[in-house]
């Protein structure tokens, strides 16, 4: 049987940034430390953090203390920013992307709950930031997002 499912690249993606939003602010983690805690290839690793600083959301140091690190606050940075640095923009269907990337768009009764589905999918990973993902109180000050939370931030 074949799955929807995100990739194994966004979500080695999302490990990396999460492992990194565990971090006091400023300091960095190795690639090395990355791979071995969250279990991701290294050379796989390494692409995948690239994008990450090619989209601003990570940044690389070199020296005795270097390693890699968040650009911003973990409360700043979103699932779906970190989900488009690695793969671009979230599509659940082809046809979410507009009527010319579909031949059957114009008679397609599914359009709308394709769309729909579209629309909650980026809502929901906008307003999922990389801080609801850690201990309550822990760096970044992280809570669990709470079920009536408001879904229009921007990510």
């Amino acid at each position: 049987m074949s799955l929807m499912q995100v990739s194994r690249r966004v979500d080695y993606a999302l490990r990396a940034a999460i492992h990194l939003a565990q971090r006091e602010p400023g300091q960095a983690a190795s690639l090395a430390d990355i791979s071995a805690s969250e279990a991701i290839p290294k050379k796989f690793l390494e692409k995948i953090l690239q994008d990450l600083i090619h989209a601003g959301v990570a940044a690389s140091r070199r020296g005795s203390h270097g390693g890699y690190a968040l650009t911003r606050s973990p409360s700043e940075i979103s699932f779906k920013q970190v989900m488009e640095a690695v793969e671009g923009p979230i599509a659940l269907n082809v046809c979410t992307g507009g009527p010319s990337l579909c031949s059957v768009s114009p008679t397609c009764g599914m359009q709308h709950v394709w769309a729909e589905g579209q629309r909650r999918l980026v809502d929901l990973f906008a307003a999922t930031r990389l801080s609801d993902l850690l201990p309550a109180g822990g760096i970044g000050g992280g809570r669990p997002a709470p079920a009536s939370r408001a879904v229009a931030r921007e990510g």
